[in-house]
């Protein structure tokens, strides 16, 4: 029962996760472009939004390229330039600092869609239960840092590790040695596979659309002219390029 528990969900439920992860997000901004937004509620209490937004993104960015590249970079790739232990020390001070950050910018977000009543009203009830969902994932990460100071060879960073890369080849890995796992790091793996089952369903999308193409963007002012308009008459507006 417990085989076949483990092979249902690190075995079948990340790739049911990852298709509609992807297949959703499709589905969504074919038919429903209107709702592809983040909702902002910026109007109604600016300045917790502020804090708590600049510092989740910051930490969350941090934390997701940590991962992307702590789980599925070759084990041969990396210790060309540095030891296993070595590695999870750095990912240990680096996911600590950076979850934390994240931690602290969330709890405002969360408590700021809960506790105030205007705010509150705008939620959706997928709003709040993303939100939580984030705020759980991200404490059982953290819990998992002192676990990792148990076991300081990496051995259980390689085999989450050989289990990420089985997923994204294709070629899943047999669930045995994930079993010898202590609980926080299976519940997290889980939460973190229901997050990308629950992206398109969620406000969420709006990070496809990240505005990155704007870094590379020529600059737009405009110009109004000196002329002197009659009553009634409009003034010319011309657009030109930034210097």
């Amino acid at each position: 029962m417990r085989d076949a528990l483990f092979h249902i969900l690190f075995a079948w439920y990340p790739y049911v996760c990852l298709t509609t992860f992807l297949v959703g997000s499709l589905i969504r901004f074919d038919r429903e472009q209107y709702s592809w937004r983040a909702g902002s509620s910026q109007i109604l209490r600016k300045r917790q939004l502020v804090w708590g937004s600049n510092l989740f993104h910051l930490g969350i960015l941090l934390l997701f390229f940590g991962h992307l590249v702590g789980l599925l970079t070759p084990t041969g790739l990396y210790t060309m330039v540095m030891t296993v232990p070595q590695k999870q020390l750095i990912a240990v001070v680096a996911g600590g600092i950076a979850g934390t950050v994240c931690f602290i910018g969330l709890s405002l977000l969360l408590a700021r869609r809960m506790f105030d009543p205007r705010i509150r009203k705008t939620s959706t009830t997928m709003d709040l239960a993303i939100l939580i969902i984030l705020w759980v994932q991200l404490s059982l990460g953290l819990a998992t840092l002192p676990l990792s100071l148990e076991h300081t060879d990496g051995s259980v960073m390689l085999v989450l590790a050989h289990w990420a890369q089985g997923i994204v080849t294709l070629q899943p890995v047999h669930t045995d040695a994930l079993q010898a796992i202590h609980w926080p790091y299976l519940v997290h793996l889980v939460l973190g596979m229901t997050i990308f089952l629950l992206f398109p369903f969620s406000r969420l999308v709006h990070i496809w659309s990240a505005p990155v193409w704007y870094l590379g963007r020529p600059g737009y002012q405009v110009v109004r002219t000196r002329r002197t308009v009659t009553p009634g008459a409009r003034a010319p507006i011309n657009q030109q390029p930034a210097e």
